[in-house]
């Protein structure tokens, strides 16, 4: 991911910093608890498109 697109992309729902998950190709809101894919490369930054962090966080605690 090039440094210069991460610095200027914000999440689109609080348009608050962004952390790069290079391991899941993502882009992380911890305010929002949002993960963004990034998709052949090019970050999809579409609130509907994004996977709640939090979801995830239920699933694991319940064996899912």
């Amino acid at each position: 991911m090039d440094k210069k697109l991460l610095d200027i992309l914000v999440c689109p729902v609080c348009k608050g910093p962004l952390d790069y998950d290079k391991g899941a190709q993502e882009l992380i809101c911890p305010r929002d608890r949002l993960a963004f894919p990034i998709r052949d490369g090019i970050p999809v930054m579409l609130e509907e498109e994004a996977r709640s962090l939090d979801a995830a966080a239920e699933a694991a605690e319940d064996g899912g």
